[in-house]
C-alpha cells in the first residue's frame, strides 16, 4: 500500500496479494481500524487477532456472529477471526443510527420544555454512551427495546429537556462517543458550569481536526473554550450569537453547528454545508421541522441507557 498524498494520506495505491493472519494491538481505540483489520483477516490465511486499549463499538463482531463467521473473544478488548471462511447468506435490516439522532437528542435535551421521541433506532449497548452523558447532564431520557429478532436490538428513545449541567467525558467512555463529541461540545456550551473532554486525540485525525474546528467555531459564536492537546474545556452557559461558521468539510462539524445556531441570537450560516450529505442527506429537512420544538417524533435514528453513567476518574 502506497500513500501518495502528503504525510501518508490518500490517494492510496494498493497492490493485491495473498494475505496472512497477524496479531495487532491498536495504539488508539478505533472501531473503524479494528473492523478493517478483521474484514481483511476473513480473507487471510490463519487467524487474525486485534487488541485495543479499551472497548469500542462492536457492530462488526455482531455481524460476523450473525453471518456464522467463527471468531473468538478474549475479554472485552481482543477479538480473533479465523481466515478462509465463507459467511452465511442471511437477510437483515439496518436500524436507525444513533450518531445521526444525536444532534436532535442534544437539541431536545437542551431545550427546557423540549420533547423528542425517536423510533426504530439501534440499541446496541456499545452505542448507548451518549444517553448516559445526557442523563448525567440532567436531561430526562427513556429507552425501550421493541425488537430483538434482528441482529441488533432496536426500539425508541424519548428525551425531555431540562437545564443542563457540565460534565467530564474521558477515558473508556471516549471511544464509544467519538462521533458524538462535536454535538456534546455544543451541549457543554449550553450547560451550566464546566464541561471537560479528555483522551479524545483521535478527533484530530478525522475528516478535519475536530478539536481545533470545534474550538474555533464556538469562539466565533461567543463561547469561552480552551483547546487541549486531547480535548476541550468548555465554560457554560454561554449566550451564543449568530455567526458565519466553517464546516471545514466535515459533516459532523456542520451538523453540530447547525444545532448550535438554533440556540444563538441572530442568524447562523454554516459554510460548505453540502458535506452533510455524506452521512445524513435528510438533515436539512428535519432541521426545518425541528425549529418548532414543541413536540415531535422522528422515525429513523437513536439509542439508549436508562441510568446516568458515573464520571470516570482520570
Amino acid at each position: 500500500i502506497l500513500a501518495e498524498g502528503p504525510e501518508q494520506t490518500p490517494p492510496l495505491r494498493i497492490h493485491g496479494g495473498s494475505l496472512r493472519g497477524m496479531q495487532h494491538r491498536l495504539p488508539i481505540a478505533s472501531a473503524q481500524v479494528k473492523s478493517a483489520l478483521l474484514l481483511a483477516g476473513l480473507f487471510a490465511k490463519g487467524k487474525t487477532t486485534v487488541s485495543e486499549p479499551s472497548p469500542t463499538r462492536n457492530h462488526t463482531e455482531v455481524l460476523f456472529n450473525y453471518f456464522l463467521v467463527r471468531t473468538a473473544m478474549d475479554g472485552e478488548k481482543s477479538v480473533t477471526v479465523f481466515g478462509d471462511q465463507v459467511p452465511e447468506s442471511r437477510d437483515f435490516t439496518i436500524p436507525g443510527d444513533i450518531s445521526s439522532a444525536a444532534f436532535w437528542l442534544v437539541a431536545a435535551a437542551a431545550q427546557p420544555r423540549g420533547h423528542l421521541l425517536v423510533r426504530e433506532v439501534g440499541l446496541n449497548n456499545t452505542r448507548t454512551a451518549l444517553l448516559g452523558v445526557l442523563l448525567r447532564m440532567g436531561a430526562q431520557v427513556r429507552e425501550a427495546i421493541e425488537d430483538v429478532d434482528q441482529l441488533e436490538p432496536r426500539g425508541i428513545v424519548e428525551v425531555t429537556g431540562a437545564p443542563l449541567k457540565g460534565t467530564v467525558i474521558q477515558g473508556r467512555e471516549v471511544p464509544q462517543l467519538i462521533d458524538e463529541l462535536p454535538i456534546l461540545a455544543v451541549a457543554g456550551v449550553l450547560a451550566s458550569g464546566k464541561t471537560i473532554i479528555r483522551h479524545a486525540q483521535e478527533l484530530r485525525v478525522k475528516e478535519t481536526d475536530r478539536i481545533a474546528a470545534i474550538a474555533h467555531n464556538l469562539r466565533t459564536m461567543g463561547a469561552q473554550v480552551t483547546e487541549l492537546n486531547d480535548g476541550l474545556e468548555i465554560h457554560g452557559p454561554a449566550p451564543l450569537h449568530g455567526a458565519r461558521v466553517a464546516s471545514f468539510g466535515d459533516h459532523r462539524i456542520a451538523m453540530a453547528f447547525a444545532i448550535a445556531g438554533l440556540f444563538a441570537e441572530g442568524e447562523t450560516i454554516v459554510q460548505d454545508a453540502e458535506c452533510i450529505h455524506q452521512s445524513y442527506p435528510g438533515f436539512g429537512t428535519v432541521l426545518d421541522e425541528f425549529t418548532n420544538l414543541k413536540r415531535m417524533q422522528i422515525s429513523t435514528p437513536v439509542i439508549g441507557s436508562l441510568t446516568p453513567t458515573p464520571v470516570e476518574e482520570a
